[in-house]
């Protein structure tokens, strides 16, 4: 600097330039509809997120993000020297499938039913009990007591979604057959069938009623005859009885001239 008189001075001043932090955002750029994903912020000390209308938290290192559609979130981060720079990540929703299980089964118990999900291209079934496999789409069920099977499907955009089916499984009736298992030649006797509620007997040729649970028997040789019980819930067992039947004995009669 000059004055007027012509005199001069020199004077300095340093300015420092301090470098940008170098600030990220890091995170799954691909989720499902529904669900979520942690977003990472680097680089910084401080950070502020937006758009935060989906975000656990705006000013947080990690923030959990809920978006319902494609987003693109920026963070502002500001190091120890109030320097400030953005880091950017797009987040792409990916829809999920439909999966269906099927309506519920009920079954009597030793039976099968068969299973069948839709809505995906790849399935797992559990629990593993009683079904003839657990990665396909139609396992056949044999449970031995009431359960409750879910399915997991998964479709080809990875994204995955879970659905129930219940199989009952009724009890089997007691079914038993009885009556006199021993008769003489050209009688009959009466049988009685028990422990269900509609019965079928066989054969049906020596009974006076083949539906019935109390037909006569007249079997002219031993016979053995076997009763299907059916209950109200549509489960069936068997009973079993032998008649036999003895021959009459042969009398003589004999006299003198």
């Amino acid at each position: 600097g000059t004055d007027g008189n012509g005199c001069s001075k020199t004077s300095s001043v340093t300015v420092t330039v301090n470098p940008l932090p170098n600030v990220t955002a890091t995170g799954s750029n691909v989720i499902c509809n529904g669900s979520s994903t942690i977003l990472t912020a680097g680089g910084a000390t401080t950070y502020v997120w937006t758009p935060s209308g989906t975000l656990s938290c705006s000013t947080c290192v990690s923030p959990v993000a809920t978006p319902t559609t494609p987003t693109t979130y920026m963070v502002t981060g500001t190091d120890a020297n109030g320097c400030v720079d953005t880091g950017i990540i797009s987040i792409t929703i990916n829809t999920k499938p439909d999966v269906d299980a099927g309506l519920d089964k009920t079954i009597c118990f030793g039976a099968s039913t068969n299973l069948s999900a839709t809505g995906a291209i790849s399935y797992q079934w559990s629990p593993s009990t009683g079904l003839s496999c657990t990665a396909c789409a139609s396992p056949v069920a044999t449970p031995t007591t009431t359960t409750l099977y879910s399915v997991i499907g998964i479709a080809a955009n990875g994204c995955s979604d879970t659905d129930f089916v219940n199989v009952k499984v009724n009890p089997l009736p007691n079914v038993t057959a009885s009556g006199v298992s021993v008769i003489c030649a050209g009688s009959n006797t009466i049988l009685t069938a028990s422990g269900a509620s509609s019965y079928s007997w066989t054969p049906t040729g020596s009974l006076s009623c083949s539906t019935c649970n109390n037909p006569v028997a007249s079997p002219a040789a031993t016979t053995s005859y076997v009763v299907t019980g059916t209950d109200g819930n549509g489960c069936t067992d068997t009973g079993k009885i032998t008649i036999t039947v003895n021959p009459l004995p042969v009398l003589q009669v004999t006299g003198g001239g």
